[in-house]
């Protein structure tokens, strides 16, 4: 993917992560999600004292872009933690989200709150043997 796109991306998931309701961990998240018109779709991670309510930045970006009428994306950005620290990744059940609706090989891009440390992936490296429609299938 471009470098510039992958650079917007990374600011579009850092004004994201501005955002985040994270009073409990105090680890805010940013998501960028590009669909495959070009437009970007932002998510953070908003907590709640039930913590099974709290929802990823990953989720955020992905559901407003499905409530909106997206359906195909071509990449995404996801930024949190310290610099200098790991690269911020999706966890599980995000990753079973985003692989409902993007192919496996969609890149995604990890990094730290400032945009240090990037680490690119895709949906497929980071969940294998997704449960996917083929899996329900009734033979």
């Amino acid at each position: 993917m471009d470098g510039k796109i992958v650079s917007r991306l990374i600011l579009e998931a850092r004004m994201a992560a501005a955002n985040a309701y994270c009073p409990y961990s105090e680890y805010a998240v940013g998501a960028a999600l590009l669909a495959s018109d070009g437009t970007i779709w932002r998510g953070c991670n908003v907590e709640n004292a039930s913590y099974g309510v709290t929802c990823c930045a990953e989720r955020t970006a992905l559901f407003a872009a499905v409530a909106a009428g997206h359906r195909a994306f071509d990449a995404l950005a996801v930024v949190a933690g310290p610099d200098g620290g790991p690269p911020a990744s999706p966890c599980g059940v995000c990753r079973q989200a985003l692989a409902e609706f993007c192919s496996s090989d969609m890149p995604v891009y990890c990094a730290s709150l400032s945009g240090e440390n990037l680490k690119e992936t895709t949906i497929g490296a980071m969940l294998p043997d997704s449960f996917s429609r083929s899996t329900m299938s009734r033979s």
